[in-house]
């Protein structure tokens, strides 16, 4: 892949994925905590004909919208870095001062790494994205961008269907409370894990804190009239 992140990588086998665990877990655990604001309002007083199907549908609507919002800027955002990391490549390309150059890469690094690279190392980065052919005019759409947005959709949606349907699957409202908040703790909890796993964390300890915080920021949101 070249530096400005322009190119599909066909071919790689070190390929990374469209989405890292981090956005997945991410999204997953905001479809969660949307379809949990219509949950935390369901009763045994507020059952009815057709209570449980109408809380499903409009959960479903609701994580239908978001997903189709969090897709979108995702897309956003993924062309507004691209073409950052762009103007980046073409501002070195045209710098014929090396130490511009340098000082311009060493910007556009995380604060964290910069005291970790020196200019000599930085030079020959510099040197490289000098020497890059036929780089693009603007920033454009690829295949995974697409991919990745369509993936973020689907794991907003899906995050409806543990929350919401059973209170399709069970009349008994009290008890589709119980299956719903059992089935989103245990999906928080798994979250939490990879989450753990990916961070080098503990795993088990990773998924008991994000199930704590999902009931915490669940409490919260419908105090807050979510």
């Amino acid at each position: 892949m070249d530096v400005t992140g322009l190119t599909d990588q066909q071919g790689n086998d070190a390929r990374e994925p469209v989405l890292d665990t981090v956005d997945r877990v991410s999204e997953l655990c905001f479809g969660l905590f949307m379809a949990l604001t219509f949950v935390g309002a369901v009763s045994a007083a507020t059952a009815g004909e057709g209570a449980g199907r109408k809380m499903f549908y409009t959960a479903l609507g609701c994580n239908l919208a978001w997903g189709l919002a969090d897709a979108v800027m995702f897309l956003v955002r993924t062309l507004t870095n691209r073409g950052r990391r762009l103007t980046l490549a073409w501002t070195i390309k045209h710098q014929s001062d090396a130490a511009a150059g340098v000082r311009a890469l060493r910007k556009a690094l995380p604060p964290w790494i910069t005291p970790l690279i020196a200019d000599t190392e930085l030079e020959l980065i510099r040197a490289r994205v000098a020497t890059l052919p036929d780089l693009p005019r603007r920033p454009v759409f690829v295949r995974d961008d697409v991919i990745g947005a369509v993936g973020i959709f689907v794991i907003v949606v899906a995050s409806t269907f543990p929350v919401a349907l059973p209170f399709v699957l069970f009349s008994d409202v009290p008890t589709a409370l119980i299956v719903s908040r059992v089935l989103t703790i245990a999906m928080l909890f798994g979250s939490g894990m990879a989450l753990g796993y990916h961070a080098g964390f503990s795993g088990w300890k990773a998924g008991l804190a994000m199930a704590a915080l999902g009931v915490a920021l669940t409490v919260a949101i419908i105090s807050l009239g979510g």
